[in-house]
């Protein structure tokens, strides 16, 4: 799996620690777009973009609460980002809603939680075919025409 990770500086040690955990359990390759710009919505772009055009099969973005790299990254046409802050969250939000990035708070999740959501969102997969998949097939359509 090809992984795009992107923080703003105040994630700059989250994020360290996220790419250190996702090596160290060996869910893939990992790709740092980096966290020097306080503009978090720059970076997002980039890896909400890379993620979209398939050059990466998931993404994570983090902020001081995920929810402004959240907003930013769903900007983008073929972006589908979760804000996930639990672990069922983080599971539902590949098993039903077929998100491909998570988005997470440095500030609003430790180390320890923020491992278990990456386990969650790394090792679950969208079911095709499932209840959800007609709401999943609506919001695609949608953006497809934004």
């Amino acid at each position: 799996m090809k992984i795009a990770i992107g923080c703003d500086p105040n994630a700059q040690k989250a994020k360290e620690e996220i790419i250190r955990y996702i090596r160290d359990k060996g869910y893939g390759e990992v790709t740092d777009f980096g966290s020097e710009d306080p503009i978090y919505a720059n970076v997002t772009v980039q890896v909400a973009n890379a993620v979209a055009a398939k050059e990466y099969d998931r993404g994570i973005l983090i902020c001081g609460t995920g929810i402004g790299v959240s907003i930013a990254a769903n900007k983008v046409r073929g972006a589908f980002a979760a804000l996930i802050s639990d672990v069922y969250s983080a599971q539902r939000a590949r098993l039903s809603n077929d998100a491909n990035i998570a988005c997470m708070g440095a500030f609003t999740t430790g180390s320890k939680v923020r491992e278990l959501l990456v386990d969650a969102f790394l090792s679950n997969d969208f079911v095709p075919g499932c209840s959800s998949q007609p709401k999943v097939n609506a919001y695609v359509k949608y953006d497809q025409n934004r």
